[in-house]
């Protein structure tokens, strides 16, 4: 009898203590991404719902996204087909390599996961999904639509809706003429961008009212950002700093509120992610993001601090092109220079070169991050001294 009394009071225990883990844990993560989405925009846009989750939750003004390039050739182009930050972000890591395991991978059998994007351009992080949406006929209205009916029959775990149009308007204002307001201003009189962010905010708040009204907010976090910035210029170019950074709110269950935190990296997304959702983050290499606790209310953000990997290597990469162009030119003139150029790639001069962003399928060869950056450090030395810098 007395074994007895002890299994149940065990079992008891064990109830609540699985009851208390699950309570809070919440039950959906959505990741709402608005396409070009500029670190500027919440505050020089009309965006009352962005705002709004701004004041519900933890807020980042910038989050930074590795350099937005992408390569149609090359050897990343044979298994990606969209720009450097997205298979970050799935996969968490910047070692980008073939075999990565995405996020949607990574999270448990049981868990349904959703993805809804009116372009096939993200097909090649598109692998894992149960549910994948990728139709360029539909509107960024007709994104949300088929997003809450998903939302409502499948209950997805976790769920990528991405707004396609404001990140394709911007690129429009890259070509408008001068004749236009809005020519080289993504937010001149006008702005087809503006317009595009405007109405994304609209589709924001209407998704977020569906969720309260549903009765699912409680249960669900929700990330708005987007997966890269926009240049002033119109498009994200590639060493333009506004293309690298965008802002970042998270909301709901357990979040803190009206908080906000300096720094952010997107590689920091699948790790935290996996967090909310009490899983195995899909990377665990030298290359990987880290948890961010400090989004959690039960969590302290005053000692909050961040290598800020992402921010340091664009800065190292910018710099490098800008470095092997000087050299380039100098040659003209004194083909010494072309031959600190030449010994630059060329492992038996130099043992291990700079990583630059052709280089992205070897990163990995790093080891770590902080390898990395320190070995391209030493090559920016060796640019500078012989530019007489």
């Amino acid at each position: 009898m007395n074994l007895n009394i002890i299994k149940s009071s065990f079992f008891i225990l064990l109830l609540g203590v699985t009851t208390s883990t699950m309570a809070k844990t919440p039950k959906h993560v959505i990741l709402f991404m608005i396409d070009g989405l500029h670190w500027q925009a919440p505050e020089k846009v009309n965006m009352p719902n962005f705002k709004a989750l701004i004041g519900q939750g933890t807020y980042i003004e910038k989050s930074y996204v590795l350099l937005p390039h992408h390569p149609t050739v090359g050897d990343y182009s044979k298994y990606n087909s969209c720009s450097f930050p997205n298979p970050v972000l799935h996969s968490g890591t910047v070692f980008i390599k073939p075999e990565n395991k995405l996020l949607q991978e990574s999270l448990p059998a049981n868990l349904t996961t959703a993805f809804v994007v009116n372009t096939a351009a993200y097909r090649s992080v598109a692998r894992g999904f149960d549910i994948s949406i990728m139709d360029g006929k539909l509107t960024d209205d007709q994104v949300v639509d088929n997003a809450i009916n998903i939302f409502d029959q499948q209950q997805p775990a976790f769920m990528r809706v991405h707004l396609q149009s404001p990140g394709e308007l911007g690129r429009s204002v890259n070509s408008a003429t001068p004749d236009q307001a809005f020519y080289e201003d993504v937010f001149g009189k006008g702005s087809p961008y503006v317009a595009g962010i405007e109405n994304a905010d609209k589709l924001l708040g209407k998704f977020v009212r569906h969720l309260k009204e549903s009765g699912k907010w409680e249960d669900t976090v929700l990330i708005a950002t987007s997966d890269h910035g926009q240049s002033n210029i119109g498009w994200h170019p590639l060493f333009d700093e506004d293309s690298w950074a965008t802002p970042m709110v998270f909301a709901g269950k357990g979040i803190a509120k009206q908080r906000t935190l300096p720094y952010f990296e997107h590689t920091d997304l699948a790790a935290t992610i996996s967090m909310l959702l009490g899983a195995e983050a899909p990377s665990n290499n030298g290359g990987s993001g880290r948890v961010v606790k400090e989004i959690l209310a039960k969590n302290e953000a005053k000692n909050f601090n961040h290598p800020q990997y992402i921010k340091t290597i664009n800065e190292q990469n910018k710099l490098f092109s800008m470095y092997k162009a000087e050299l380039l030119l100098a040659s003209d003139d004194n083909l010494h220079y072309a031959i600190i150029l030449a010994s630059l790639e060329n492992t038996i001069l130099t043992p291990e070169p700079f990583y630059h962003q052709d280089r992205i399928t070897e990163w990995h060869k790093a080891g770590t991050t902080e390898h990395m950056i320190a070995a391209n450090d030493l090559i920016l030395e060796q640019m500078k001294t012989a530019l007489g810098k």
